[in-house]
């Protein structure tokens, strides 16, 4: 009767415990990204960063007046990105090549970091790699 009790007390710790710890939310769109405050952007790509829960690819942008920046653009998870056909590989393949972006700006205060919602590699072929806009 003792080790019952022992095992329901532990049993209750147990779950308390898993109570306890952080949820492990994810945030929405909203949050971070301003729709309203939507663009297009042309530029070269120079890095990818796949990661979990959103990978992120930098391009270098030529700002009017001719000045090149490098921006940081937020994806749909990786999962997300390969069930609609593009996968890291493709990021990869087209490194130092020419993009178009649609992507909405940063509601936080980020200098030079938006959300993508479609991306044109030199292909020609427009992919959707984040939420969509207008």
């Amino acid at each position: 009767m003792r080790i019952r009790n022992m095992l329901g007390v532990a049993a209750i710790v147990c779950g308390s415990l898993l109570l306890a710890s952080p949820a492990l939310a994810h945030h929405s769109f909203a949050a971070e990204w301003d729709s309203t405050k939507c663009r297009e952007f042309t530029g070269v790509l120079k890095r990818v960063d796949w990661q979990n829960p959103h990978p992120y690819f930098f391009v270098d942008v030529k700002e009017p007046g001719g000045k090149i920046e490098n921006w940081s653009f937020q994806a749909y998870s990786p999962v997300t990105l390969r069930r609609n056909g593009t996968d890291r590989q493709v990021f990869l393949d087209n490194v130092n090549k020419d993009v178009w972006i649609r992507g909405c700006l940063s509601k936080t205060g980020k200098m030079n970091a938006a959300a993508a919602g479609t991306l044109k590699f030199s292909d020609g072929v427009l992919r959707q790699v984040g939420q969509l806009q207008d």
